[in-house]
């Protein structure tokens, strides 16, 4: 093998290992973006049938939200927060016990 071979494979394998870690990079951040766009959906539904019409102003607890769809109470927590559509309850003063609601 000669010297320009050797170095020409290198160039290649750089080019290509940074090339095939921006594609994973990119399937990563579009599966993250499809993940919170789902379980927002997902938590925005389940609110909407779980809250009748005379009890609008009906708070539902982090705990209730994740049981009921199978998701974790950290993962309620950060839809909850990152939705425009779904408030906390700030109002009660009671930190302990987050409780959510469609706006």
């Amino acid at each position: 093998m000669s010297k320009e071979t050797i170095v020409e494979g290198i160039i290649i394998g750089g080019v290509g290992g940074a090339i095939a870690g921006l594609i994973i990079w990119l399937a990563d951040l579009i599966k993250k973006g499809i993940m919170n766009k789902c379980h927002t959906i997902k938590v925005k539904k389940w609110l909407k049938n779980n809250t009748t019409p005379n009890q609008a102003k009906e708070w539902r607890s982090t705990r209730a939200i994740a049981s009921h769809n199978d998701l974790t109470e950290d993962r309620v927590r950060f839809v909850c927060s990152n939705s425009s559509n779904i408030q906390l309850n700030t109002k009660e003063g009671n930190e302990s016990k987050e409780l959510w609601k469609l706006r």
